[in-house]
């Protein structure tokens, strides 16, 4: 009778320090997405993240940037420090205004200056309140 007890425990033991063996001997379930998925996938994320923060970038490197920043009293200085410190989302907000920046600055056509110059001024502005906010 002994030996039967101490069999007992010992399995008792066994199955339930080890949930492999406590699970009908089925192998655990294995991750939704494996590790070369999970890197691949950050990977893109940081390629994006890194082109979107170029494209802000570029865009207030321009002559015309330069000179709506001094008209309104914006100091570029302290708008690409901002850009560097924004998350993907916010990222992904001014980038899409400075595409749209770039795009009218490329086009060279006179009769989009006051757009270009709205687009800008918007675009500065938004750089402004993120970090106000943060």
């Amino acid at each position: 009778m002994r030996l039967f007890v101490l069999v007992l425990v010992t399995v008792l033991s066994l199955g339930t320090a080890n949930p492999v063996l406590a699970a009908d001997g089925q192998a655990p379930e294995a991750h939704a997405a494996s590790q070369p998925a999970l890197d691949a996938a950050l990977q893109q994320h940081t390629a994006a993240t890194t082109a979107n923060r170029e494209a802000v970038l570029r865009v207030l490197d321009h002559a015309q940037v330069k000179e709506v920043a001094g008209r309104i009293g914006v100091d570029l200085r302290q708008a690409k420090s901002a850009v560097a410190t924004m998350d993907a989302q916010q990222l992904a907000q001014v980038s899409a205004q400075a595409q749209a920046v770039d795009q009218a600055l490329a086009g060279g056509a006179s009769t989009v200056v006051i757009s270009t110059t709205t687009i800008i001024i918007a675009l500065l502005v938004v750089i402004l309140i993120i970090v106000a906010v943060d």
